[in-house]
């Protein structure tokens, strides 16, 4: 699979990741022989990045790749995990004494002496301007607890104030064809300065898949079903914070945009890594057959120009309204 360097990490990583969100919670239960195996199955089809955190299941997603890795440590995969999650969301948190608390806990779940990557996990706003806190992280890296650190955003301010910062490697940031804002401005500064792009949601939360319509009922342990407005997290991480019903109906038009031979999922997916500055993109898989169809993506051939003018069309008439001015 192509590879490119996540920003300054300096790393190269395969442009198709696998984000392991699904396996720890919050989409129903995975059992845990099927999590290994999706584990397996991307890193046979070429992946070569996971990205976890350490509150995806209490730790479960990080002890299950490090059960993976113990196993299979020939496997070359680069972890990108998160932390900051498992405290009440106020800025003075987010100090030395947690974050070597938070590094150690997670290093101890992966099996490792040392994070690859560790980033902030959607922060409150004023972080991401806190001298203090990348001050802490710098002190990570010299003590060796990680070797690099980014941040996962929630708008695109966030994002532009964190490329800013020296020492940040990389931003997560939710980028899909019903998000397109980080377009204008995130992904040229990211690229101008050389950090990386984690693109999460990219299915928005399976939407683009095309395989759910408005009579589809999510498990009650589905953060589809008890995040659709915001509830327990930030709205937008659930389906983009694109309505349902509205989503729904997009993604029936976005699917007639997929090549012959090209699933849906795969055409959304290839949008993603096609986009200027984007260094690989994290979509989640329940089992094998979604881990290797998601790898398969980055063989499939790039979008025509018509076909990138169309999602443009789409997002601006039936999602711009919704997304655009929020996140």
């Amino acid at each position: 699979m192509e590879q490119r360097v996540l920003g300054r990490t300096g790393r190269p990583v395969s442009i198709v990741g696998l984000g392991t969100w699904q396996l720890g919670a919050d989409w129903g239960d995975v059992r845990e022989e099927d999590a290994l195996a999706v584990l397996e199955a991307s890193v046979e089809a070429g992946v070569t990045l996971f990205d976890t955190a350490d509150v995806y299941g209490d730790g479960r997603s990080e002890r299950l790749i490090g059960r993976f890795l113990k196993d299979r440590p020939d496997a070359g995969v680069f972890v990108a995990t998160k932390f900051g999650r498992r405290v009440e969301q106020r800025p003075e948190h987010y100090n030395l004494a947690n974050f070597r608390a938070w590094a150690d806990r997670s290093r101890d779940n992966l099996g490792v002496d040392r994070l690859d990557l560790v980033q902030l996990h959607c922060p409150p706003t004023p972080v991401y301007s806190t001298d203090e806190v990348f001050d802490a992280l710098d002190t990570l890296v010299a003590e060796e607890r990680i070797a690099s650190y980014g941040v996962s955003v929630e708008t695109c301010a966030e994002a532009l104030t964190a490329i800013a910062r020296p020492n940040v490697a990389s931003v997560q940031i939710i980028l899909n064809a019903f998000r397109l804002k980080p377009l204008e401005q995130v992904l040229p500064a990211a690229e101008a300065a050389g950090v990386g792009i984690l693109a999460r949601v990219p299915l928005a939360s399976g939407l683009l898949s095309g395989r759910y319509d408005e009579h589809t009922v999510f498990g009650a342990d589905d953060h589809r079903t008890y995040n659709r407005h915001g509830e327990s997290f930030d709205q937008g991480e659930t389906f983009s914070g694109v309505d349902f019903a509205t989503g729904v109906e997009a993604a029936a038009e976005f699917a007639g945009f997929a090549p012959e031979g090209v699933s849906s999922a795969q055409a959304a997916l290839r949008w993603v890594t096609q986009q200027p500055g984007v260094t690989t993109v994290i979509p989640g898989a329940r089992n094998v057959a979604q881990a290797r169809a998601n790898a398969a993506a980055a063989d499939s051939a790039p979008l025509p120009p018509a076909t990138l003018a169309a999602v443009r069309e789409l997002y601006d008439r039936r999602i711009r309204a919704q997304v655009h001015g929020r996140w």
